[in-house]
C-alpha cells in the first residue's frame, strides 16, 4: 500500500496493479524472505493499522471522488502530478549514467508540457509512444550497491526500507511542490488529493491480495523486494525517441483534442 511514495514519484495506481503481473511471476512463494526484516512485529502493527485507514478512510473517499470525476479528467490529473516530478526521475536517470532515460525525461517534459497542455494530456507516449521511467533516489543508491538495510512499513506510506526512505526523502527535494508558496498543510493536502486521485484509478488491487493472500503482510513484503529488485536491475527503455510523428501538428494540435479546430 505504498500510496506517499507513489505520489512522489508519480507512478499510479494502475502501474502497481501492472507490475504485480510483470515482476512477480517468477513462481516465488510469498513467504520468501528476500528482504531481511528484523522488526517484524512492528512492522506487523504499522501494517494492520495501514490496512484500516486503506479500507475504511482512504479507498472510501477515492470511491466516492470516482463517482464526481469522470476517468478522463481523473488520469489528466495524474498526468498534471506526473510531469510535475519530472526532475526526480531525470535528476536520477543522470545520477545512475542512464543517459538514454535521462533524455527520455527531458523530451518527455517538453511535449507533455507544451503540446500536453501543462502536462494534463500525454502525447509523448499516446502518439509518439515514448513511456515514462521509473527512477528514483532509493533506485539509484541500489544502482551503486546500497542494499535494502532492513525492511521498514511506514504509516501511511506503506512498505519501504531503510535505504528506499532515506531515497524518498532525498527525492522530495527534486519536487517542484517543495519550491512552490504554500503552507505545510496546503502542500500536504495537494499531495493528499494527488495520492485519491491515483487512488481513484486502481482496479482495487490491494483488496485482491487481501482475498487471495493467507498472510497479505508476507505477500507484500516478497513483492515490494522482488519489484524493487526488478526496478534496479532492469535494463532501459530502448526505443529512438525522434520516431513517430513526434511534429505532426495535426497529431498534435491541443486545440483539435477540445473540439476548437
Amino acid at each position: 500500500m505504498n500510496i506517499a511514495a507513489n505520489a512522489r514519484s508519480g507512478a499510479g495506481f494502475d502501474d502497481f496493479d501492472a507490475a504485480f503481473s510483470d515482476d512477480f511471476s517468477s513462481g516465488r512463494p510469498a513467504d520468501e524472505v528476500l528482504i531481511n526484516d528484523p522488526f517484524e512485529p512492528v512492522n506487523r502493527g504499522v501494517f494492520w493499522v495501514n490496512d484500516k485507514l486503506y479500507f475504511y478512510l482512504f479507498k472510501p473517499i477515492a470511491r466516492g471522488y470516482r463517482l464526481v470525476l469522470p476517468r478522463p479528467a481523473r488520469v489528466s490529473v495524474r498526468n498534471f502530478f506526473s510531469n510535475l516530478t519530472t526532475p526526480i526521475r531525470a535528476g536520477n536517470a543522470l545520477l545512475q549514467l542512464k543517459f538514454h532515460d535521462f533524455g527520455t525525461e527531458i523530451y518527455r517534459f517538453a511535449i507533455n508540457s507544451t503540446f500536453g497542455v501543462l502536462g494534463f494530456f500525454d502525447p509523448a507516449e499516446s502518439v509518439a509512444g515514448v513511456k515514462q521511467r521509473t527512477e528514483d533516489f532509493g533506485q539509484t543508491m541500489g544502482f551503486y550497491g546500497i542494499g535494502h538495510g532492513f525492511y521498514l512499513v511506514l504509516p501511511i506510506v506503506g512498505p519501504s526500507s531503510l535505504r528506499d526512505g532515506i531515497g524518498s526523502f532525498a527525492d522530495s527535494f527534486a519536487d517542484p511542490l517543495r519550491y512552490a508558496d504554500l503552507r505545510t498543510m496546503e502542500y500536504l493536502g495537494v499531495k493528499w488529493f494527488d495520492v485519491e486521485n491515483r487512488l481513484s484509478l486502481d482496479h482495487d488491487t490491494y483488496e485482491g491480495i487481501v482475498q487471495d493472500s493467507l498472510d497479505p503482510y508476507l505477500f507484500m513484503r516478497g513483492a515490494y523486494a522482488q519489484r524493487r529488485k526488478a526496478q534496479v536491475g532492469k535494463e532501459s527503455y530502448n526505443m529512438n525517441i525522434f520516431e513517430g510523428p513526434v511534429f505532426d501538428s495535426d497529431l498534435l494540435n491541443p486545440f483539435e483534442w477540445f473540439g476548437f479546430d
